[in-house]
């Protein structure tokens, strides 16, 4: 009777586990609109946090608010030089920016006047972001440093160093204790926000780190530069949980669904035969077996999906908080919004 018991013990055991798997869902992504938004180079470009609003960045100065409904054009704004990094705080009144000529400026969403200018780095401002209550900004750039400032009145808080090159990206956790940051030093590093101390240093990659993100569990944290690959690392301790690398030659963005089930890296693809054809021809030949955005499952990091519209370099990735769309802007100067649905799958 015991080794019965035990048996079905198991036996429940493997089916719930069976079926564990077998419900685990896929993610598909269909491309419902793309656009030229900038005529020319495009930086990065995130949602509102109710997902009506897309922003988008160019070198072109400005930076641009599009309905997601409709595609319309609600807003441009106008800065003096050309923006490297946007971001829209989380109650969505104000417009966050980073740009070439080393400032950081804050603008009010709902006529475009600039709130007030930040003044503290020495060169180019590559990376901006709202922290996730709001109370606080953090700023990276070519000075090699990262900044905290006031959210409410711009006051400077603190300035982090450590990074011995260009400080390429930042992203606060959840909780807004922390801050990551990515560097082309090859590191990736973890900061207290509340003092400014450094927790810890991830390596591994073996060139520039160009992007880094929290998931919003804030128990992961991903990262992609120039070594073709994407890392995701448990944020408790740094350790090293999965690299993912699907024939990439550069991974540009890594950003995490709002649910936090999702990943998607947008980057370049590999081919010595498709950059020769570039280089004598002036035109990129898009290679169909090797696309430039993927999506992945957290969970176990399966590839979901693999999309290859961009006619060059996809530059920047971004789902919609509300899980219902990924913007996607490349080299072509164009954006593409994509269309997110979780299907039954293994």
């Amino acid at each position: 009777m015991q080794a019965t018991l035990q048996s079905l013990v198991a036996a429940l055991s493997l089916l719930a586990a069976w079926s564990f798997f077998a419900q685990s869902p896929s993610l598909r992504a269909v491309l419902h609109r793309s656009f030229v938004p900038h005529a020319a180079d495009l930086r990065e470009l995130t949602f509102s946090p109710d997902s009506k609003i897309l922003a988008t960045s160019s070198i072109d100065a400005t930076v641009k608010l599009w309905r997601v409904a409709d595609g319309k054009l609600l807003h441009i704004f106008k800065h003096p030089q050309g923006i490297t990094s946007v971001d829209i705080s989380p109650d969505g009144q104000w417009l966050l920016t980073g740009s070439y000529d080393a400032m950081v400026r804050i603008w009010r969403m709902r006529d475009g006047a600039i709130a007030r200018t930040l003044k503290g780095h020495g060169a180019t401002v590559w990376s901006v972001a709202f922290s996730p209550d709001g109370q606080l900004i953090a700023s990276s750039g070519e000075d090699r440093t990262i900044r905290l400032w006031r959210a409410r009145d711009g006051a400077p808080l603190r300035t982090l160093t450590g990074h011995t090159l260009n400080v390429w990206s930042v992203a606060f956790s959840p909780d807004g204790r922390r801050l990551v940051s990515g560097s082309f030093d090859r590191t990736v590093k973890v900061w207290r926000t509340d003092n400014g101390r450094l927790i810890r240093t991830l390596s591994g990659h073996k060139h520039a780190v160009v992007s880094v993100a929290y998931s919003p569990t804030g128990n992961l944290i991903a990262s992609s530069g120039d070594d073709s690959t994407a890392r995701l690392w448990r944020a408790s301790d740094g350790a090293l949980l999965k690299t993912l690398s699907e024939s990439s030659d550069h991974i540009y963005s890594v950003a995490f669904s709002g649910d936090g089930r999702w990943f998607a890296t947008g980057g370049r693809e590999k081919g010595a035969f498709g950059t020769l054809w570039k280089q004598m021809t002036g035109n990129r030949m898009r290679v169909s077996f090797e696309p430039t955005i993927r999506l992945w499952r957290v969970q176990d990091g399966a590839l979901q999906q693999a999309l290859a519209e961009h006619s060059d370099d996809v530059r920047f990735v971004a789902f919609s908080p509300d899980g219902k769309w990924l913007a996607s802007a490349g080299a072509d100067h164009a954006v593409k919004l994509w269309s997110l649905k979780q299907v039954p799958g293994a």
